[in-house]
């Protein structure tokens, strides 16, 4: 079977610090498995943005290209991998690829395998759907809440804080040393 693989990170972090998600740690996993199984890979789709994005370029194409590439699949790491976008989004997209005779799959998630109609497998999809988009919601409130705490004190500047390097967060430190921490 010819497949699409698909990864995903939120962000990209390789040039700050590598101890995060690299998408070739999917990548490699989802080769793997292909290889076990026997599929073609016919194409890889690498994201570093938000799963909340529906205009993640490499996203936009896997499904926009899915018919022209002649996969029949689109093999991810984990559901929230493909999109933390509301249920019904997701769904769209789940549905716009089965209309192009493409399934979706899930490497770590046996319940996620479009290709046979399970009415229960559709059930838990919906429900992990609804997962993953809350989760990208609790994420969004908590870094709102630590944004507002940083205000309160007189400590936040606007946009992204800096990392703190390893070596001082197993330190315990401070606001005051990430400040003082010189730009790379």
């Amino acid at each position: 079977m010819k497949v699409a693989l698909y990864a995903r990170v939120s962000k990209d972090e390789s040039e700050t610090d590598n101890r995060y998600q690299e998408p070739e740690n999917q990548l490699q996993a989802l080769r793997d498995f292909c290889k076990f199984k026997e599929w073609e890979i016919a194409h890889e789709f690498v994201d570093r943005a938000s799963g909340a994005d529906p205009n993640r370029p490499e996203f936009r194409k896997a499904l926009k290209d899915a018919h022209l590439w002649g996969y029949r699949a689109i093999l991810i790491w984990k559901f929230d991998r493909f999109s933390r976008e509301p249920l019904y989004v997701a769904m769209g997209y789940i549905d716009q690829l089965k209309r192009s005779g493409v399934a979706l799959i899930s490497m770590t998630e046996s319940w996620l395998d479009t290709r046979q109609d399970n009415p229960m497998s559709e059930l838990v999809l919906a429900i992990m759907a609804w997962a993953s988009a809350e989760e990208r919601r609790k994420i969004s409130e908590r870094t709102k809440a630590g944004i507002r705490r940083l205000k309160a004190i007189g400590q936040w500047k606007g946009g992204r804080p800096r990392k703190v390097p390893l070596i001082q967060e197993q330190r315990g430190a401070t606001l005051t040393d990430v400040e003082s921490i010189p730009p790379k």
